[in-house]
């Protein structure tokens, strides 16, 4: 073998505590777990020191390249990824304004996607694309069986409302670069279901691995809220934004995305960031209605670690926005119950200048020219772990929400666990280690944090990928080591009992 990790306690989806094994590395994977593997059985070993060990995390949920190049955006942020002991990064892209700035068929913009990141990830990286013209649901069969795309993004709100706030309809068809016999709406959302269904059908060995994520926040109820909040001008900073978004927004898409998949019988349904307790009680309202639809449940690591009294104002502007005290602690009640799928960061970095325009983000009335969004995913394990030991979740459901459930869902069939045949991503963390997050230490190139000032316990010591040491100890190791994930990547259980025989 290549190298074995010694004086280890492995952290394992579903287990029962950790457990003392030793793990043989050779050829990226995983070859074998015990409790005493001899030193001389592999060209080197490493002391883990007594630490935990989880599977690499998936951040299931990341935009890299939205407000910086995608090619300088890609390096800095995987090496903040990698910081936060994240292996598989899972990011959103999209034609129109932002990310390539460009419209047309994804046949020329795909590759050109895949071309600029080769190279300049430090972390294994995938995509998550959003059909935004009629023409790109036709196109979504060739994204699956030629690139690997299973996974597509429904963005409720953009038919009527910004990114970042109210807006005219001739700016948003400049916004999404649609032409004018194109329309991002309702039926647009049942064609993209539609197409997916008819994808399941035609290719049923892919069909687990194919699904449809959906951001839900209606833009009718949005600009309603925003001028009223506006007008009134009682409310200020992440209250005032909170109120202009409010939560039965949020309920009452995820009633209406919810229809839509029973009605074209999509029966893969991802919901996204919610952030509120009516979007939650909604999302489980559905699942009740509708048993056969294969809901998930997501929830992002800023929706459960600030709240709109937070001291970051702009800095902690996000769509859909952070919400009280009493939503958040409802989101953690529900992720106890085991009805949240997954923790992700839905990390965007938006650098000082670009978030605030040049103003003080202080300023509470900036909240409605500020830009949305903000990293996060080099805090995503040691937040959950800081504030889920506090309220009892235990250690092998944290490898859940932050490992092997968001990796089965997107087809990373390889990633999610520390099993015999699956690749070495691993994380040694120290969960004794209390620190105060401070955005100079972070590989993230955004500059600040809004969990800037905040002690949390556990820390990840040091992350490999695929067998080899990329982060260790407050530093990033070697070249970028990243590969793109054409999904479904292979299953490790069928090759492994393949070699075997």
């Amino acid at each position: 073998m290549d190298l074995i990790l010694k004086n280890v306690r492995v952290v394992r989806p579903g287990g029962d505590g950790p457990e003392d094994l030793d793990i043989g590395i050779e050829n990226g994977r995983i070859a074998r777990l015990e409790p005493d593997i001899p030193a001389g059985d592999a060209a080197a070993d490493h002391d883990g020191q007594g630490r935990l060990v989880f599977p690499g995390l998936v951040d299931g949920h990341m935009h890299v390249g939205i407000y910086s190049p995608l090619a300088q955006d890609a390096v800095t942020e995987s090496k903040a990824a990698a910081m936060g002991g994240v292996t598989s990064a899972i990011t959103y892209f999209r034609t129109g304004q932002y990310y390539l700035n460009k419209g047309g068929p994804y046949e020329q913009f795909y590759p050109e996607v895949l071309d600029i990141s080769r190279g300049n990830y430090w972390v294994d990286y995938a995509y998550h694309l959003a059909p935004i013209s009629s023409a790109h649901i036709d196109e979504m069969e060739s994204l699956l069986t030629n690139h690997g795309v299973c996974s597509f993004k429904i963005f409720m709100f953009y038919g009527g409302y910004g990114l970042h706030g109210k807006t005219g309809s001739d700016a948003q068809r400049q916004f999404l670069m649609i032409g004018e016999d194109d329309s991002y709406d309702i039926a647009h959302f049942e064609f993209i279901m539609r197409s997916a269904r008819r994808l399941m059908d035609r290719y049923p060995k892919l069909a687990g691995c194919i699904s449809v994520s959906l951001h839900c926040e209606l833009a009718d109820i949005l600009n309603a809220y925003t001028r009223i909040v506006q007008s009134e001008g009682k409310l200020t900073g992440l209250r005032a934004y909170s109120a202009a978004r409010p939560p039965h927004s949020e309920g009452l898409a995820v009633w209406i995305a919810s229809y839509l998949a029973h009605e074209t019988d999509c029966l893969n349904i991802n919901l996204l960031h919610l952030s509120s307790r009516k979007a939650v009680e909604a999302a489980l309202m559905m699942q009740d209605v509708f048993p056969h639809i294969s809901f998930r449940r997501e929830v992002t690591i800023g929706h459960l670690l600030l709240d709109y009294d937070a001291p970051a104002v702009c800095h902690a502007k996000v769509n859909p926005p952070i919400r009280s005290r009493e939503d958040v602690e409802y989101l953690w009640e529900k992720l106890l119950e085991g009805r949240i799928d997954w923790v992700v960061s839905d990390h965007a970095c938006c650098s000082e200048e670009i978030k605030s325009d040049n103003r003080d983000p202080r300023d509470d009335g900036n909240i409605w020219v500020s830009k949305s969004g903000f990293g996060g995913t080099e805090y995503l394990l040691s937040g959950l772990y800081s504030e889920g030991t506090k309220r009892g979740l235990s250690i092998n459901r944290m490898a859940q929400l932050v490992c092997r459930n968001p990796a089965e869902r997107y087809g990373l069939l390889n990633k999610g666990d520390i099993a015999i045949g699956d690749d070495a991503d691993l994380v040694l963390f120290d969960p004794d280690e209390t620190f105060t997050v401070r955005a100079a230490e972070s590989q993230s190139a955004q500059g600040y944090t809004p969990f800037e000032g905040m002690e949390l316990t556990g820390r990840v010591k040091t992350t490999l990928l695929r067998g080899e040491i990329v982060y260790d100890d407050g530093s990033i190791v070697g070249p970028a080591r990243g590969r793109y994930l054409s999904r479904p990547t292979p299953s490790p259980k069928i090759a492994h009992s393949s070699a075997s025989r």
